[in-house]
C-alpha cells in the first residue's frame, strides 16, 4: 500500500511539474499575435512586426510519429517558418500513425478522448495527446500551429450537423484557447457557400470561446475567403489559396479566377472596408505537376514559388504560405511505396530550395521599416504583364521592385524625399545584395538586372535613403 502511494505521488508531482514547466516555456518563447494597428499586417504582443512565413503540413497530426515532427518541425524554425498549417480532422474516419482515432463513432461533435494524461512525451495515449505534443513541441521551436478544426470534404459530405459542429468548435477552443501558438483555419480547400452553415457555427462559437486567438477561413482553389465572410466578426484576416494550375486555365477577373496572377487577389482584399490584413495560403506546391494530378505535365518548381511569394507580398500580403508536394501530404515509406521513384518522401523533400529560398524573404520584409509598407505601382513607368510584370512596394524611405525575368526596370523616381538614393540588387535565390551606387533621384531612371533575361532570372531592385 506505502509504494502503491509513493507511486501515485510521484506520478501526480511528474505531472504538476510538467504542467508548470510547460507553462513557463508557453510564456517565454511564443506570444500571441495580433492584427497590427492600421489592420493591414500582423504584430505580437509587443506590436513588433510579425510576418507569416508559412508551411502546409496538412497532415501532421496523423502521419509522422512523435520523433518525426520533431524532425520536421526542427527543419522548419531552422528554415525560418514560423507558422504551419495543419488539419485537425482530416475525415470522419481520421485515426493517426499510432491507430489512434480522432473521433468516436465517426461523430464529430464526439471526440474520442480517453481519460488520464499522458505523463511522459514517450507516452502515446490518445489522438488528442499526440496533437498537444506536437502543439506544444511548436511552440517550443517558436512556431504557430495553423489548426483547420475539420477538411472541407469532412463537412461536404453532409454528414456533419450544426449541432455537432458547434460541440465539436467548444471542445477545440477550450482545449486550446490557453496555448499562445495557436491561430484557426476555419474551412479547409471548400467553397464558403457549400454548408456555410457549419462554417459559421465553428467560426462564431471558436470567437465566443476563444477570444484571444485569430481566426481566418481556408477557401478553394482560385478563391477567396472575402467572397463570403469578410464582415464577419469572426474573421480577423483573410485568406484566398491561389491554386496550383497554371495560364492554360480561364483568367477571368469578373469571377476572381485570376490564373497565376494571385496578387490579383492582395488587390481585391486590399480594398475592401472594414481594412483586414491578407495572404495566398495556399499557391502552387513546388514539385506539384502543372494541372494538380496530370503526371504528363511538368512541375512547379523554386522559381515559380517565388513568382507566387514576391507578387502577392509587394501586393500588400501580410505574409505568404509555401507548399511542397511531398511534405504536404507527409509522405513516408508507411502510406507510400512510391514505385515510380518519381516522389520524393517528405524527408528528403524538406531540403527542396524553395523552402529555404523563403526565408530569405522573410529576412528582407523584416528589415525595413515594417508598418509603414504599401503597394505602389506608380513607380513603375514600363509595367509588363503576366510573367513581366514588374511588383513595386515602399515605404516612407525605401521601395522595392520585382522582377521576375530580370527585365529592364523603369522607375518614376521621386517617391523618396531625398535629393539622391542608394541602389541595390536582392537576390532572391540567395538572399545576397549587390550594391548600385547612389542614384540622382528624380526623372525616370533605368535599371538593368544581372544575367539574361528568361524566366526565373528574379531580382529585387531596392531603393534606399541615404
Amino acid at each position: 500500500m506505502i509504494l502503491q502511494k509513493t507511486k501515485l505521488l510521484f506520478w501526480v508531482l511528474a505531472l504538476c511539474a510538467g504542467i508548470i514547466a510547460g507553462t513557463k516555456r508557453f510564456d517565454n518563447e511564443v506570444k500571441k499575435i495580433k492584427i497590427s494597428e492600421n489592420k493591414r499586417f500582423f504584430a505580437d504582443q509587443d506590436g513588433k512586426p510579425f510576418f507569416w512565413l508559412g508551411d502546409t503540413g496538412w497532415l501532421l497530426f496523423s502521419r509522422l510519429k512523435r520523433e518525426e515532427a520533431d524532425r520536421y518541425l526542427t527543419h522548419r524554425q531552422q528554415k525560418g517558418f514560423n507558422v504551419v498549417q495543419v488539419m485537425v480532422v482530416q475525415a470522419l474516419r481520421t485515426v493517426n500513425v499510432y491507430g489512434d482515432s480522432a473521433l468516436a463513432d465517426r461523430n464529430l461533435g464526439h471526440p474520442d478522448v480517453t481519460n488520464g494524461a499522458s505523463f511522459a512525451d514517450s507516452v502515446q495515449y490518445d489522438y488528442w495527446d499526440h496533437v498537444d505534443y506536437v502543439v506544444d513541441k511548436a511552440r517550443e521551436k517558436g512556431i504557430y500551429i495553423a489548426m483547420v478544426p475539420v477538411w472541407g470534404n469532412a463537412v461536404k459530405s453532409g454528414k456533419i450537423s450544426v449541432e455537432q459542429a458547434r460541440r465539436y468548435a467548444d471542445f477545440l477552443s477550450k482545449r486550446y484557447k490557453n496555448k499562445s501558438n495557436i491561430i484557426w483555419l476555419n474551412g479547409g480547400d471548400v467553397r464558403g457557400d457549400n454548408f456555410p452553415e457549419v462554417w459559421e457555427a465553428i467560426g462564431s462559437r471558436i470567437r465566443a470561446q476563444d477570444p484571444n486567438h485569430l481566426i481566418t477561413f481556408h477557401p478553394f482553389g482560385r478563391t477567396q475567403s472575402s467572397e463570403w465572410f469578410h464582415d464577419r466578426e469572426w474573421l480577423d484576416f483573410n485568406m484566398f489559396q491561389s491554386g496550383h494550375r497554371t495560364y492554360a486555365q480561364d483568367n477571368d477577373p469578373k469571377d476572381h479566377r485570376y490564373g497565376e496572377d494571385n496578387w490579383r487577389y492582395v488587390e481585391n482584399d486590399y480594398n475592401r472596408k472594414p481594412v483586414k490584413p491578407t495572404l495566398d495560403g495556399e499557391p502552387s506546391y513546388e514539385n506539384i505537376w502543372h494541372g494538380l494530378h496530370d503526371k504528363t505535365q511538368p512541375v512547379w518548381t523554386a522559381d515559380d514559388v517565388r513568382r507566387y511569394a514576391y507578387w502577392s507580398v509587394f501586393a500588400g500580403g501580410c505574409g505568404f504560405t509555401y507548399g511542397n508536394n511531398a511534405v504536404m501530404q507527409m509522405r513516408n515509406p508507411r502510406t507510400h511505396k512510391n514505385p515510380d521513384g518519381k516522389t520524393s518522401y517528405w524527408f528528403d523533400a524538406i531540403h527542396d530550395p524553395g523552402a529555404g529560398q523563403m526565408g530569405h524573404l522573410k529576412k528582407l520584409m523584416l528589415s525595413k521599416s515594417y508598418f509603414d509598407r504599401v503597394p505602389d505601382q506608380s513607380l513603375v513607368a514600363n509595367d509588363g504583364e503576366r510573367y513581366e510584370r514588374l511588383a513595386a512596394t515602399r515605404g516612407k524611405d525605401y521601395a522595392m521592385v520585382y522582377t521576375w525575368t530580370g527585365r529592364e526596370i523603369k522607375l518614376n523616381m521621386g517617391k523618396i524625399t531625398a535629393k539622391v538614393v542608394n541602389a541595390g540588387w536582392f537576390d532572391p535565390r540567395t538572399g545576397k545584395m549587390t550594391n548600385i551606387g547612389l542614384v540622382e533621384n528624380r526623372g525616370i531612371k533605368t535599371f538593368d538586372p544581372p544575367g539574361e533575361v528568361r524566366n526565373g532570372n528574379d531580382w529585387v531592385l531596392i531603393l534606399e535613403k541615404q
